[in-house]
């Protein structure tokens, strides 16, 4: 088990949790991956997964990969079964696995899994939310129209989410996320900055545990525009908000330049790094942690993470997946529900 299940296990076991899990796209290694970790009956003491999908569905890759999950149909009025996976059955039509193509049929299963498992999620039948991987093409249609699982759940869950990338060594939010690269430094702006900075930090003082974090925020140009040369953003925009908001107390630091900042001892020296674009963020962190790290969803009411790769149709239907992330993910929801009731139970309510 991963650094944080072990750190868990410290924990009373009864303390289980109702994890519900998307499948992704069933042409995907979502369904294999999540069969292959419940094969380990430990994972239970932690857990009682509930999954959005059919059991026929299940079953079949089940049977595909020569797996033993248990699997036990589920109806979510009624209590769910202790050492099985729960299968709710939320696909009305009859789906053929093609494994490694990207159908229209996959990426309508894939949302009719996501929907019927925020829905339970929004109404608290289940604690919190694990998804598998999309492909944010397929799933496009006339009742859904969001780049990815971050935009929907902002919507459905309500507030201003920030995509955040965890793991036990480097937490990374974005600034803006999934939007073309032409359109970034014009989204910048004093607000949406200040947004950002304040979900992050609530994050980790209510999220992860800290009292006081620092934060690094990186640089929008090259050599955070080298004073106006390659960029005035930077200047005009940047280094103003940062001074405002570590003027009112939060320790926000940069920005920084990018291209040099994680080749560095710096990441080490703050708890998170706010990074202002997409591949900004994601390049170095996917390359340090690769297989180790959870996106999280930070800034909405309810708790959801999701692995750090996509559908790897390249493995799709082999039995190679690997499960290290799809687990950092169950294991750093858990920790999140708890040190966010942690959080809510010990908070004093201010005085009206």
């Amino acid at each position: 088990m991963s650094k944080v299940a072990n750190n868990q296990a410290m924990e009373a076991r009864d303390r289980k949790i109702k994890v519900g899990i998307s499948i992704g796209d069933p042409n995907g290694v979502g369904i294999e991956i999540i069969l292959k970790i419940f094969q380990d009956k430990r994972m239970f003491d932690f857990f009682t997964p509930i999954v959005f999908a059919s059991t026929k569905l299940l079953s079949g890759q089940q049977k595909y990969f020569n797996l033993q999950s248990a699997l036990s149909p589920y109806d979510l009025n009624k209590k769910p079964s202790n050492n099985q996976i729960n299968v709710v059955e939320v696909l009305k039509q009859p789906f053929q696995t093609t494994f490694g193509e990207a159908t229209k049929e996959g990426g309508a299963v894939a949302i009719a899994s996501l929907k019927a498992a925020t829905k339970a999620l929004k109404e608290g039948t289940i604690d919190v939310l694990v998804t598998a991987p999309i492909n944010k093409h397929n799933i496009q249609s006339e009742t859904f129209d969001f780049p990815g699982h971050t935009d929907f759940l902002a919507k459905e869950l309500g507030g201003d989410s920030l995509m955040f990338m965890v793991s036990d060594t480097l937490k990374v939010g974005l600034l803006t996320d999934h939007i073309p690269v032409s359109k970034v430094a014009a989204a910048i702006q004093p607000e949406l900055i200040k947004t950002k900075v304040a979900k992050m930090k609530i994050s980790l003082i209510e999220d992860f545990g800290l009292v006081k974090p620092k934060i690094a925020i990186l640089g929008i140009n090259p050599h955070t525009g080298d004073n106006g040369v390659i960029g005035k953003e930077d200047d005009s925009i940047l280094r103003p908000t940062i001074k405002e908001i570590y003027d009112q107390g939060t320790l926000l630091f940069g920005p920084y330049a990018a291209d040099s900042f994680f080749g560095t001892d710096l990441p080490n020296q703050f708890d998170a790094v706010l990074a202002t674009y997409h591949d900004q963020g994601l390049i170095p962190f996917k390359t340090l942690t690769f297989g180790n790290g959870v996106n999280f969803t930070a800034g909405l009411s309810k708790v959801r993470t999701s692995p750090d790769h996509g559908t790897a149709y390249d493995l799709a239907g082999k039995g190679e997946a690997k499960t290290a992330s799809f687990e950092e993910a169950l294991f750093y929801a858990r920790q999140i529900f708890f040190n966010r009731s942690a959080h809510q139970e010990y908070t004093p309510t201010p005085k009206q």
